[in-house]
């Protein structure tokens, strides 16, 4: 018997350079997915294109879509060697502000160095902001330019500069506050801040070395002012400046009253109506970072005192303790740094003062008379 006919092989519907027969869908479907419909070949009824001939195409059966035609390429052009290649006004530009124009990149057309190039390896020109990649943050627009100094930034500054000739030193000490801590969870809910009850350790602590809340005199070729009142300014950054509103007599007035008095000060100063009186008759100082997280730092001394004291942030640290357990224990401690006048305060007093402070904030029984 003689064999079965082989089934004749499929051929594109325009093999035989008649009329493409396809489907509507069959041919939106190839339009959509850039095919040529005639290479395709149909499997419906008399080689009909249906849109499944066409999906079978599109992932590999049909000739791929047509490259798109290569973009041309790019003029490029080479200077002779040796040669810069810079605009006239460039050249110009460099020779008077004395550059070497082989040190300027270029960003001219074929890297070429133009005048806006040179104008900003002199700083006369900024150069121009990337801008942000798609989809990244935003630039934040930053000041820029020169802003006056308001009356108040002019006296800081002032001030600031009177100290400089100043002989300075500084002593640091660690003090542990969990008492002092327990004191104001304590006396929080009457109004009391942690700034009324350090000024008023700090007050209690000159109290015990008086020297501390001196001041130099060039009387007399040279001399110690000693203040009578004990009256504590306490440094805080208002909207456009620094200002120091005083705890007076902070030795002798109980929590209470220096809380409410504090809270009348700060509210003052956000509204700029304290007296000359109410920041400028600072005896001692006290400059206090611990609330933003600060460890530690050195305060600058002002002018017309002998001493500032800089307040860090409460840490946890592990100390020995031969009471506990394991012969450790946790506990709170900060760093406090005086900065004082060399001239009349020694570093003696210093110390002492410190040792004075360390005492009132771990034995709180003084702070509540």
């Amino acid at each position: 018997t003689s064999a079965a006919p082989k089934a004749a092989a499929k051929k594109p519907a325009a093999a035989s350079g008649g009329r493409v027969v396809a489907s509507p869908l069959a041919k939106k479907r190839a339009e959509e997915l850039g095919l040529d419909i005639s290479t395709i070949a149909g499997t419906g009824p008399g080689g009909r294109i249906t849109a499944g001939d066409v999906e079978s195409a599109a992932k590999g059966a049909a000739a791929p879509a047509k490259k798109a035609a290569a973009a041309p390429a790019k003029p490029s052009w080479t200077p002779a060697p040796g040669v810069i290649a810079a605009t006239p006004s460039a050249r110009a530009a460099a020779k008077k502000a004395k550059l070497d124009l082989s040190t300027i990149v270029g960003t001219g057309e074929f890297g070429r160095v133009t005048i806006d190039d040179v104008m900003m390896a002199t700083g006369e020109k900024k150069a121009e902001r990337k801008k942000p990649a798609a989809g990244g943050a935003p630039v934040k627009e930053m000041p820029e330019g020169t802003v006056p100094f308001t009356g108040m930034q002019r006296a800081v500054s002032k001030n600031m500069e009177a100290t400089l000739s100043t002989p300075i030193f500084r002593v640091t000490r660690e003090i542990e506050t969990d008492a002092f801590d327990a004191l104001y969870q304590e006396v929080k809910p009457k109004g009391v801040t942690v700034s009324a009850l350090l000024a008023k350790a700090v007050a209690l602590a000159i109290e015990k070395v008086p020297i501390i809340n001196s001041s130099y005199s060039t009387e007399g070729g040279g001399s110690i002012k000693y203040n009578p009142d004990i009256n504590i300014a306490m440094a805080v950054a208002i909207d456009g400046g620094l200002i120091t509103p005083t705890l007076k007599y902070a030795n002798e007035r109980n929590i209470e009253e220096l809380g409410e008095n504090w809270r009348e000060l700060v509210e003052k100063a956000k509204s700029g109506s304290l007296s000359p009186d109410e920041y400028q008759s600072g005896t001692f100082t006290i400059s206090n970072l611990g609330m933003f997280g600060v460890k530690q730092f050195d305060a600058i001394l002002p002018s017309g005192m002998g001493g500032i004291l800089s307040i860090g942030a409460t840490q946890e640290m592990i100390v020995p303790d031969t009471q506990a357990v394991l012969g450790m224990k946790k506990v709170k401690k900060m760093t406090v740094t005086l900065t004082a006048d060399h001239r009349q305060i020694y570093g003696a007093d210093a110390a002492l003062f410190l040792k004075a402070l360390d005492e009132i904030m771990q034995n709180t029984s003084a702070l509540t008379k």
